[in-house]
C-alpha cells in the first residue's frame, strides 16, 4: 500500500570557511523537484565571510553560528533546531541533482 502522507524535509549544512561554495550548494537545494521545508546552515566558527554570504542568499535560510567544534557537532546542532520530519545532510561544498 502507498501512503498519501506528506513529509517535510530539513536540509542541514555544516559550514566552515565555506563562503565560496555555499551559493552553488544552496542553489542545488532550491532546484529540487520537491521543495524542502527548511535550509539550516551551521557555521562552525568560520573566519571567512560565510555569514555575509549566507545573509545574501535569502531570509529562508536558518543561520546558526557556533564556536569551532567540527562537522559532527555542527550537524547535531542543526538537527536540534530542525523542524522537518526528515533530515537531509549536505556538506557546504556539495551539490544535489534536481530530483534527489
Amino acid at each position: 500500500m502507498i501512503s498519501n502522507t506528506t513529509y517535510t524535509i530539513s536540509a542541514v549544512i555544516p559550514a566552515y570557511n565555506s563562503a565560496a561554495f555555499l551559493p552553488d550548494c544552496i542553489n542545488s537545494i532550491r532546484q529540487q523537484t520537491s521543495p524542502l521545508h527548511e535550509i539550516i546552515i551551521v557555521d562552525d566558527g568560520s573566519s571567512d565571510n560565510t555569514e555575509a554570504v549566507v545573509k545574501r542568499l535569502g531570509k529562508d535560510i536558518l543561520y546558526l553560528k557556533q564556536k569551532n567544534q567540527g562537522p559532527a557537532a555542527a550537524r547535531n546542532h542543526g538537527i536540534q533546531q530542525a523542524s522537518g520530519d526528515w533530515i537531509a545532510f549536505l556538506d557546504a561544498d556539495d551539490q544535489w541533482v534536481p530530483n534527489k
